[in-house]
């Protein structure tokens, strides 16, 4: 890593010192008082609230179940898909569509659908070719904003099933959500867009235009509302690209400074969440241990891709091309790299955006070195925990640090607690179905695929072990709703659109179910006292066991996949 790089990491560091802290109690005050209760920005926000709680026709006052609640978001993401699907197939007989582009394919619609309500953002196909003006703001706009308020609002339920006692009610819904967007994501997203496009980013309703460049052709030039897309993409860990080489684009990400603010804001919700954790629990030393365990990988990823990428391929290193290109560029292995930012900040980009369920790129991850791919690859093995996404992130770490708190209550033979909460069957059970379900559909359609003769004669371009790679990044993208992709495969075909959206699905729904479960479990249980038996978990010690509980998990299960692919790979070179 350059010394420039290394500065402009450690201000990242520092910038998210000082404004991690603030947004993290701010969101515990939105989601810990009661629906009329007092929170910030009630006199502007209360009156907007009250109207969409007339329009839904819901009762802000009442609370629901876990199983209610789950419907409940079910039913929300089951209506949002079928509405954003229809919007893509009529798409050429509607409104607002300047470039005049026609009907989505049926099994691209239903990927895409999938992709954008799971906040996947999983994308097979050039956004600025394939999408209306219409379906890109009515359609793939909200659901960026939708998707992360779900996000948001299971996690809060979970942390209520934590830290309330005897009852069966985990929060409502409908309520939550229109908290999360109104009260967080709006107003960060709005003065986000503003800095985004003082830097470039393009915010316009323009078709294609026609320019004749310095060469004397003609070139179209892409317009479209991308200042206002691009913050909530990276804010909300939605990813999903405006263009199809999305934050590599320069009307997405034109400028060193836009490149910085993007990269901030994909990991500034999910650390703040760890700190309204320790707010809402009554306990701070929780939410600094939850967010030293977030920060400890996500550091650790990003300065282990930048050293991957900056040393390069061996083969050149062996042939002096790599000390030349470090010495002359600061950088290594620049094929497929951002160029104005260089190879460290390409790096750090890529780490954290698989390590979150982002899945933005600012540069090509198919072109990456096989060991900085494993820095992608292990993000999204782990279930993107570090810091992870909007509010799915802390959420799958909580489910880690019960499992940890298991495996330490059988070590020392105590019945497991957390929190003056016990841990029991039901508890064990859903989260071994919690750490199950992934592995299951991620592998499962990876080694079906390299069975099946359309995936191998014309989904793959590149063969050997960098195809099946990629093949394997796809449905690890896909399974943990990151959305980012190797490229080299034409994704867009009926086999893989269909089950990279089935995978896409049961990665979404078969984790979240799972944990509203466990919420509503330990919201009707009685809360016991300390005593001198009672594990603490708080200190770095139990930080440790929960970080080798991660690395464990997911180098048990997926090891040999890795073994096949990006392993075999870098040991071939």
């Amino acid at each position: 890593m350059s010394a420039a790089a290394f500065l402009q990491f450690l201000a990242l560091l520092l910038l998210l010192a000082i404004t991690v802290p603030p947004l993290g109690r701010y969101i515990a005050k939105v989601y810990g008082s009661e629906p009329d209760g007092k929170a910030p920005g009630d006199r502007l926000f209360l009156p907007i609230e009250r109207g969409a709680y007339r329009l839904m026709r819901v009762d802000p006052d009442s609370e629901q179940r876990w199983n209610a609640y789950a419907l409940s978001l079910v039913a929300f993401s089951l209506v949002s898909s079928l509405v954003l699907y229809g919007i893509m197939r009529l798409q050429a007989h509607l409104p607002w569509n300047p470039t005049h582009v026609q009907a989505v394919s049926p099994h691209l619609s239903f990927d895409t659908a999938v992709s954008f309500v799971t906040n996947t953002n999983w994308q097979s196909y050039g956004g600025e070719n394939t999408m209306s003006y219409l379906t890109s703001i009515a359609g793939l706009l909200v659901e960026h904003f939708a998707s992360a308020a779900v996000g948001l609002a299971i996690v809060i339920a979970l942390i209520r099933g934590i830290t309330r006692s005897r009852t069966a009610y985990i929060g409502n819904f409908w309520v939550d959500i229109v908290r999360g967007t109104l009260r967080i994501l709006l107003p960060l997203s709005l003065l986000f867009a503003v800095i985004l496009g003082s830097q470039g980013v393009i915010a316009n309703f323009h078709g294609f235009v026609s320019v004749k460049t310095v060469e004397g052709v003609t070139q179209l030039i892409p317009g479209g509302p991308v200042a206002g897309w691009v913050s909530i993409k990276q804010l909300g860990s939605n990813g999903g690209g405006f263009f199809n080489v999305n934050s590599a684009h320069p009307f997405e990400n034109p400028t060193q400074f836009s490149n910085f603010v993007e990269l901030y804001l994909t990991v500034l919700i999910a650390f703040a969440l760890a700190v309204a954790f320790g707010v809402l629990v009554k306990d701070k030393r929780q939410g600094r241990m939850v967010l030293w365990i977030m920060a400890a990988l996500w550091i650790a990823g990003c300065l282990f891709a930048s050293f991957a990428e900056t040393n390069g391929n061996p083969r050149l290193t062996a042939l002096g091309v790599n000390q030349s290109i470090s010495a002359n560029q600061g950088g290594g292995n620049m094929e497929g790299k951002e160029v104005r930012a260089g190879v460290s900040s390409s790096a750090v980009w890529g780490a954290s955006v698989t390590l979150t369920s982002n899945g933005s790129v600012n540069s090509m991850h198919d072109s990456w070195t096989p060991a900085g791919s494993l820095v992608l690859f292990f993000g999204m093995f782990t279930g993107e925990v570090s810091p992870g996404g909007v509010g799915v992130g802390l959420m799958g770490l909580l489910v880690n640090v019960l499992f940890a708190v298991f495996i330490a209550g059988l070590m020392i033979g105590r019945t497991p607690e957390y929190l003056g909460k016990k841990l029991q069957s039901r508890e064990t059970k859903l989260i071994v179905l919690y750490l199950l379900a992934v592995p299951a559909v991620l592998l499962g359609f990876t080694g079906a695929s390299m069975f099946v003769g359309s995936v191998l004669h014309t989904t793959i371009w590149n063969p050997g072990t960098h195809g099946f790679s990629e093949i394997l990044y796809a449905f690890a993208s896909a399974a943990n709703n990151n959305g980012s992709a190797f490229a080299g495969i034409t994704a867009n075909t009926q086999w893989m659109n269909t089950t990279l959206g089935l995978t896409m699905l049961v990665g979404r729904f078969f984790l979240i179910i799972p944990v509203l479960a466990i919420g509503g479990s330990l919201a009707r249980k009685p809360k016991i006292p300390t005593t001198s038996g009672t594990l603490a978990t708080h200190t770095p010690l139990f930080g440790g066991l929960v970080v080798a509980v991660i690395v464990i998990i997911a180098g048990l299960t997926y090891f040999p996949a890795m073994a096949l692919g990006p392993i075999l790979e870098h040991l071939s070179l």
